[in-house]
């Protein structure tokens, strides 16, 4: 009896500590990365001139589906075709289609251009082929000379020249200088 009682004790503490033992792996549409990387810093050029640095608390690149996962806070620094930084975007997250390296931040969006311009959005797309930025979001930009608000919105990637659909906000004219 005291055997069957000590087995049984000893079947129930094995079994009770199986699934503990087991590894969990949490992944994103039932794949792993192939890579990652935590507190990474990856420049981006083309023919020797770099056009974007990028940094983020955790990298996942996904091979088989052709995109990168950024998370844990990303800051890239955008550069002309002349090699001058021309603006920082943050956010807290993002994602990289490998294939065309076109860029999808969100999540407390921000971009301050060298000229004084600032964008505050939750989601934004950077074209890589254009160098352009677009967004159907909401976005809240400031400039020296405007506050302007609105939903949806394309530009260049130093917001010197962008256009803003639905507008709201307040634009100072000659006039009123």
């Amino acid at each position: 009896m005291k055997r069957v009682l000590l087995a049984a004790l000893v079947a129930l503490l094995v079994a009770g500590c199986e699934e503990k033992l087991k590894p969990s792996l949490i992944s994103l549409q039932n794949e792993i990365p192939s890579q990652e990387s935590w507190r990474s810093r990856v420049m981006f050029s083309d023919s020797a001139r770099v056009k974007a640095v990028l940094w983020a608390g955790h990298i996942a690149v996904f091979s088989g589906a052709r995109y990168t996962l950024l998370g844990d806070s990303i800051h890239v620094d955008f550069f002309n075709d002349e090699g001058q930084h021309t603006s920082l975007l943050t956010a807290r997250s993002g994602r990289v289609n490998d294939a065309t390296r076109d860029f999808e931040a969100y999540d407390h969006v921000v971009v301050v251009s060298d000229s004084g311009t600032t964008l505050k959005t939750e989601q934004l797309f950077w074209k890589n082929s254009g160098r352009s930025i677009h967004t159907d979001a909401y976005v809240d930009i400031l400039s020296p000379t405007e506050h302007i608000m609105g939903t949806g919105m394309v530009s260049d990637q130093g917001l010197k020249n962008y256009r803003i659909f639905r507008v709201t906000g307040h634009a100072v004219t000659k006039e009123e200088e």
